[in-house]
């Protein structure tokens, strides 16, 4: 997100003499509070993600920058609203639920497993220059069929900000959710319910946490149709799939699937708009590349999506 085996000792009762083993969380009983998390720690992760998430943002969502309920806006910072209004929700949200529920449910030894996939940057070269390179391109090829035209070159300006502004992307958006989505409810999912469901059930689920957002400046309110909220669960459905192969196929590199999400961003926010003027919104190219993407992989890997039992049961907590 390497992986290790977790010791036997995670799950299973306290010894009598009421010691704790080394690295494992303290057990207070199968009906206290530790023990429901370490049986139901999705439930536990995605509830608190997003409550933690959703109370953060009901200042912005009730500003100006929003719904205009309480009567003051977000100041701006490098041109937009959204890393004071946006960002402090983003970070509390699954980011810092997936490090309490791995930290209450699976201890010390859980941490070393979930820490671990941050620091797995040694992957061959070729995983970097596949998303650097067909990220942009497949955007751009989508937004080219739509628009009936090719794109305006982009500027020599624009080629300089590319590179700081992915790196911004990659420590904002990419640090605060992926950590949850992918570290830690992707290796669950896929152990309990299997690559297709467990992505069948995290890609709404992602898409569903950022619905209050469609109420501010994030999601373009006032101007936003009912539409465009369904069309945004059915691409981070879509895309989810694109994620989940990236993920087991570098053997669980986080920082890979970091630069995933943040590519797309980053082209969405810096490049597009220039190469494309004529159109108006990413919703329908994003959901369209993020589809025949999701197909493809779905289709070449028989809805396995490089998913590997044995190495899983190695390396990722129970639960």
């Amino acid at each position: 997100m390497s992986t290790s085996t977790l010791p036997s000792s995670i799950g299973a009762p306290a010894p009598m003499t009421g010691a704790t083993p080394a690295g494992t969380a303290p057990d207070d009983g199968p009906g206290g509070l530790r023990g429901h998390l370490r049986r139901r720690p999705l439930l536990w992760f995605f509830t608190l993600a997003f409550a933690l998430s959703w109370v953060a943002w009901t200042p912005y969502v009730l500003s100006e920058n929003g719904l205009g309920v309480w009567h003051f806006s977000f100041p701006s910072a490098l041109g937009t609203t959204q890393l004071l209004g946006v960002l402090p929700g983003a970070y509390l949200g699954p980011i810092l639920s997936a490090f309490l529920v791995t930290a209450a449910a699976d201890g010390r030894e859980g941490l070393r497993v979930w820490f671990g996939r941050f620091t797995k940057w040694r992957i061959s070269r070729r995983w970097y220059a596949a998303i650097i390179l067909t990220v942009p391109a497949a955007l751009t090829v989508t937004s080219a069929a739509l628009g009936g035209r090719g794109p305006v070159l982009p500027s020599a300006a624009l080629l300089v900000a590319y590179l700081p502004g992915l790196i911004l992307q990659m420590l904002t958006t990419g640090l605060a959710e992926e950590p949850g989505w992918r570290d830690f409810a992707t290796p669950r999912l896929q152990r309990r319910y299997g690559p297709l469901l467990g992505t069948l059930i995290l890609g709404p689920l992602w898409g569903a946490w950022h619905l209050p957002l469609f109420l501010s400046d994030w999601g373009g309110w006032p101007d936003v149709t009912w539409t465009e909220p369904v069309e945004f669960l059915l691409t981070t459905l879509a895309f989810s799939f694109v994620m989940a192969w990236f993920f087991n196929r570098t053997r669980e590199s986080l920082p890979l699937v970091m630069l995933l999400h943040t590519g797309v961003n980053n082209y969405f926010s810096l490049a597009w708009s220039d190469m494309f003027p004529w159109l108006r919104s990413t919703t329908h190219v994003f959901l369209i590349a993020s589809t025949v993407a999701a197909v493809v992989l779905l289709v070449a890997t028989r809805g396995r999506l490089g998913y590997e039992p044995e190495r899983a049961e190695a390396g990722t907590p129970r639960g």
